[in-house]
């Protein structure tokens, strides 16, 4: 399947028409507070409901945002695996030689997976909603942000397709002409100068002649620019604070009510 079509959302929700600027200064605040949240049960129901929200709100079929969210478990594991093993805690569970488990550590390894998990749901949640395009056009008139910053962002994100196909037509090369790199750590480094050199001074050629083509097209804010996309705010950008308010409220209601853990900081002492 094509990837582009594969990462265009079936509906546009109501997410998708808020103005990207507002939504990314919500989704910061919305990171500071998960950040600082210690309580367990809080942030498991964190978790689940914005992996909630993906569902009902990316536009994406389910089985795309099941498939999306797969590498969930991959973050959760990776999370928590280190604070379990090696964290510091005084009921002592299991030890093998440097690995101690803990019920102080289990608990804080749960935490910090589960706000891993929290984290990757909220930021797939501003992804998947946002055009890149749209998110450095509400920059340049919501945030006042230089064009010649955002544009090259832009431009940037245009060119690494060329850079990846570039590196095919290489590597292809390569093989043609029978230019194997030996294996081991020999193999890199000659693989390194076949392919770094050549890569490297057609990007500095192209990065060149873009940077010469925006500053003629006065892309570098020299004079006053009128935009191909215009933004605005409406009032979709009012219903996201009251969205994620009812969210964070719902979550510590829950864990109030119904909390699966029972512990109201996992912080060591």
């Amino acid at each position: 399947m094509n990837m582009r079509r594969f990462l265009t959302p079936k509906v546009q929700t109501w997410m998708h028409r808020a103005n990207p600027a507002s939504k990314l200064v919500m989704m910061l605040l919305l990171f500071v507070m998960t950040l600082l949240t210690h309580r367990l049960d809080f942030i498991f129901y964190q978790a689940v409901l914005f992996i909630v929200l993906l569902f009902a709100l990316s536009g994406y079929q389910p089985w795309k945002v099941a498939l999306i969210i797969l590498p969930f478990v991959l973050v959760f594991v990776s999370s928590a695996t280190t604070m379990i093993l090696f964290g510091k805690g005084d009921t002592l569970w299991w030890a093998w030689g440097l690995l101690h488990i803990s019920e102080e550590s289990f608990y804080r390894g749960i935490h910090i997976g589960l706000k891993a998990v929290t984290f990757a749901s909220q930021g797939l949640l501003f992804v998947l909603t946002t055009s890149s395009v749209a998110l450095f056009y509400a920059l340049m008139q919501q945030m006042k942000l230089p064009p010649k910053y955002a544009y090259s962002f832009m431009a940037s994100v245009r060119l690494l397709p060329m850079v990846w196909e570039e590196l095919l037509v290489r590597r292809n090369a390569l093989l043609i002409r029978g230019l194997r790199p030996p294996r081991g750590l020999a193999g890199l480094a000659t693989g390194a100068k076949l392919y770094a050199v050549p890569l490297l001074s057609q990007s500095i050629r192209r990065a060149h002649r873009v940077a010469v083509a925006m500053e003629a097209k006065a892309f570098d804010g020299s004079r006053p620019r009128t935009y191909f996309y215009p933004t605005a705010y409406s009032r979709y950008d009012l219903w996201i604070p009251v969205l994620l308010i009812i969210v964070q409220a719902l979550a510590y209601t829950l864990a109030m009510l119904y909390p699966p853990f029972g512990i109201a900081d996992v912080r060591y002492h």
